[in-house]
């Protein structure tokens, strides 16, 4: 079939305002109508020849695929929806209507361009679907890979990031980094010298081009890893300011960035950007809940909370763990002869030489004043117990400054065990506490020097 054949229907054929194609059944173009230029970009002739798969948006194959395969098995294919990448390198959606010619060989198509009405259609499906995120998500993870997912049905988002600016610091921190070239989770890093940076700046989204990109990233001296040819990103806007960036970007062989996907991006961004504040404030509220503020280790509530779970694992698996409460003797001393502040510096500094004593699995809580707790999973026996509570006293027992003072820490610590000193929670925190006073009643010596 010629690409233009001369005859009157091929004429009116021309002034229709969807494309009409005949495909043969390797896939390769045999006719285009005029049409096809508007809404591919492609001449009639550029297009004959071509395999209409190499055209289309890479996750749409597959299912066009089997859209095909009944179209030629005999069943004619109506309103069948798919993307194709035009020749400036844009998306563009597109709904069929097909039906096999056997005494031909050819599949003959009529193309219209619905990528207005599936803009409209997808931006507000956006909306509702990021209100939906907002509760559903377990935490800011499952948030951003839902987030990655909403964009995705906006524009082509292969490789996506959400970039979160921490003004104090001045860096950038990467929660969700999809790339195709670089695997591995992206590190925080300063924000000057980068895209994000200048977004952060101006407050305005950057669009770079194929056309554009390498004498942008020139002018603003950074550089964007692997040689993109199209990257685009939007700021994160909240009421205290831009919080950070939402960036895609495409490599050689990939889409082309529009303004028209720079008005989506934009369009979800602000109602994204509430999205993340509230669920991070959601996290700090529910950190606050279950976290010492000073010390920033598990609170009462939270140490009850894993000691329930290191129950329930030892009775169902017959397992042991053990218990130890501390208390710091003659703390109220270091307060009353300092003053607060050295008594709080004091208490960080104990924190952190506790929570070099043990593993990750266990659990340090501070449980009142001066008084701490420290879980110990899989220690089963008093010995073990016993050793660890020396490493922790010698650990203590180093001396250390405060507001130029030579503080000796004398701590007092009492050890349970399951299943030995107790079934239940408060029963174990009994008998660590009086084996605690029990010790304590020995020590005596000031700490102050």
């Amino acid at each position: 079939m010629a690409t233009t054949p001369h005859t009157p229907l091929a004429s009116f054929i021309d002034l229709l305002m969807d494309a009409v194609f005949a495909v043969d059944a390797g896939a390769r173009i045999v006719f285009a109508s005029a049409a096809c230029e508007r809404i591919f970009g492609y001449t009639p002739q550029e297009m004959v020849g071509k395999n209409m798969f190499d055209m289309m948006a890479p996750e749409d194959r597959e299912p066009t695929r089997k859209s095909v395969g009944d179209v030629m098995s005999g069943s004619p294919q109506l309103h069948f929806e798919n993307r194709y990448i035009r020749k400036d390198g844009q998306i563009v959606h597109i709904m069929w209507s097909a039906r096999w010619s056997p005494a031909d060989q050819l599949r003959i198509g009529v193309a219209r361009d619905i990528t207005e009405r599936k803009r409209a259609e997808s931006k507000q499906a956006a909306l509702y679907s990021i209100s939906e995120a907002a509760y559903a998500a377990e935490d800011l993870l499952a948030l951003f890979r839902r987030i990655h997912q909403i964009v995705g049905t906006l524009l082509p988002a292969d490789n996506f990031s959400v970039a979160l600016y921490d003004e104090e610091t001045d860096q950038l921190s990467f929660p969700h980094h999809v790339d195709e070239y670089e695997r591995t989770a992206k590190p925080s890093q300063p924000a000057s010298g980068t895209l994000c940076a200048e977004i952060i700046r101006t407050g305005q989204p950057l669009l770079l081009t194929p056309d554009t990109v390498a004498a942008r990233l020139e002018e603003l001296q950074v550089c964007a890893g692997p040689d993109p040819i199209c990257w685009l990103g939007v700021p994160l806007k909240s009421h205290k300011g831009t919080i950070g960036v939402l960036a895609v970007k495409s490599y050689p062989g990939g889409v082309c960035y529009s303004e028209k996907d720079q008005e989506l991006l934009q369009f979800v961004s602000t109602q994204i950007a509430t999205v993340i504040e509230r669920q991070q404030m959601q996290v700090r509220l529910q950190h606050m809940a279950q976290y010492d503020q000073l010390t920033d280790l598990p609170n009462r509530g939270f140490l009850y909370d894993r000691l329930k779970v290191a129950l329930s694992t030892a009775r169902r698996e017959q397992g042991r763990f053990s218990l130890l409460y501390i208390d710091l003797d003659e703390f109220k001393q270091v307060n009353d002869t300092l003053g607060h502040r050295a008594g709080d510096l004091l208490l960080q500094e104990v924190a952190r030489r506790l929570t070099q004593c043990v593993r990750e699995s266990d659990t340090v809580a501070r449980v009142g004043g001066d008084e701490f707790v420290v879980l110990l999973q899989h220690v089963a026996s008093p010995r073990q117990a016993a050793l660890v509570a020396e490493k922790i006293r010698r650990a203590l027992n180093r001396p250390c400054t405060m507001d130029g003072h030579s503080l000796n820490i004398v701590p007092s610590i009492g050890i349970a065990l399951y299943p030995e000193h107790g079934s239940d929670e408060q029963q174990l925190l009994n008998h660590a506490d009086k084996a605690m006073y029990s010790e304590k009643n020995g020590n005596v010596g000031s700490p102050v020097r």
